[in-house]
């Protein structure tokens, strides 16, 4: 069998296209109605309201107004958005913005905040332009969920593994703790053609050999050399774009528990605008395209392996694939905002950090709690028994 190529990607520096919303300026953004800087996400609508005249607004959808979408088998080559450009070193997180309303200077800390209030006049300053430190994305997806059902959720959660669930942990148990969290990711189009090489064997003839305890089955079976090739495209794939969250160690950390809640409903993201944070945290993206290039391959080939996978199925003895690869021929990134209800317990004993999440738009709920390991040693000890028993009581009966 030749050896496959090696992967492609496109090789031409990538095409930054300019996202930026066009309609806020740094600094005082103001309702269109009264002109108040006290501005917030109503999360049972979705939208942004005024909390003095109570007039609500929304910013326009992110999708068909950032990029000219098109139809995504002609993408060629890397376009991102100017959200998503690459993060330069040298850039401070604190910025200064100058009150439109009394002319004072105001410091914002992106890496904790994107708005905060000037101090003489009480006006509301947000960072609304587009910055290259990883801060300010394209397009943000608004909770939809409120506290108060994140909170019911997680509560749900818990109480169906109070059985097993650490002493100490019920205990401490206080869900009314969630935080309102916006991920970073990165959301990707792509146009893709990918080739695996393998083997794939069926089943002739099935045998026994042997009596009793030396008793063995055989099989029979025709090998086939395997070649697939696919094309297909992928329509808003979800990618981490932050390093720590991306870091699967499972001895410190729950950090796998974010992914199983997706995935969100990324059609309905909306231009950026800092107002959409306001009352809840954020953390920023750490991570550039090119850094992100091996995960999105990682993707891409399980994408591929689904798509062709109806066409071995007759090689009922299974298939191995030995080889891969996957030529991207374009794509296009999006840095986007991503609504998170999170539950952290940090279990001393195993220095580890506990996740209970919730999808911000879905409600889908997923978690990690510590388990009493007596319990659970207990209880397997007791099933071993149980089990021992019906085992002796059946051979007594046959």
């Amino acid at each position: 069998m030749s050896t496959p190529p090696p992967p492609s990607q496109p090789q031409d520096q990538p095409e930054v296209v300019n996202t930026q919303n066009a309609d806020l300026g740094d600094g005082v953004n103001r309702c269109p109605r009264c002109g108040s800087t006290d501005i917030q996400l109503r999360a049972s609508t979705g939208m942004l309201i005024c909390l003095f005249c109570r007039h609500e607004w929304s910013e326009q959808q992110a999708e068909g107004q950032l990029f000219d979408d098109g139809n995504l088998t002609e993408l060629r080559g890397t376009t991102i958005g100017s959200g998503a450009a690459d993060i330069a070193a040298d850039v401070n997180a604190v910025v200064t913005l100058k009150c439109q309303g009394c002319g004072a200077e105001v410091v914002v800390n992106t890496a904790a905040a994107m708005s905060s209030r000037c101090h003489w006049c009480r006006h509301v300053l947000t960072i609304n332009n587009q910055i290259a430190n990883g801060a300010v994305p394209d397009a943000v997806l608004p909770f939809a969920l409120s506290h108060e059902e994140a909170v019911a959720r997680i509560t749900e959660f818990a109480s169906k593994r109070k059985t097993f669930a650490n002493r100490q942990f019920l205990k401490e148990f206080t869900p009314q703790n969630v935080v309102g969290v916006y991920m970073p990711y990165m959301i990707v189009d792509g146009n893709v053609s990918s080739d695996v090489y393998g083997h794939g064997e069926v089943e002739t003839r099935r045998y026994t050999r042997g009596t009793d305890e030396n008793r063995r089955t055989y099989y029979d079976a025709d090998v086939y050399q395997l070649h697939r090739h696919v094309d297909f495209t992928v329509d808003d794939l979800t990618i981490e774009s932050s390093a720590e969250r991306a870091m699967m160690d499972t001895s410190v950390n729950t950090n796998n528990i974010i992914n199983t809640i997706l995935p969100f409903d990324t059609k309905n993201a909306v231009r950026w605008n800092a107002n959409y944070l306001n009352g809840f945290s954020s953390e920023k993206r750490d991570q550039d395209v090119e850094q992100l290039q091996p995960a999105l391959e990682h993707q891409l080939l399980s994408i591929a392996r689904s798509q062709v996978a109806p066409s071995v199925s007759r090689y009922g003895r299974g298939v191995r694939w030995e080889a891969e690869k996957v030529d991207v021929h374009g794509t296009r990134w999006v840095s986007m905002y991503l609504p998170v209800w999170l539950y952290s317990y940090f279990q001393k004993e195993k220095n580890m950090v506990h996740y209970i999440a919730v999808n911000g738009r879905t409600g889908e709920t997923m978690g990690s709690i510590p388990v009493a390991q007596g319990r659970l040693l207990a209880v397997s000890a007791a099933v071993g028994v149980v089990a021992e028993v019906l085992a002796i009581i059946i051979l007594v009966v046959s």
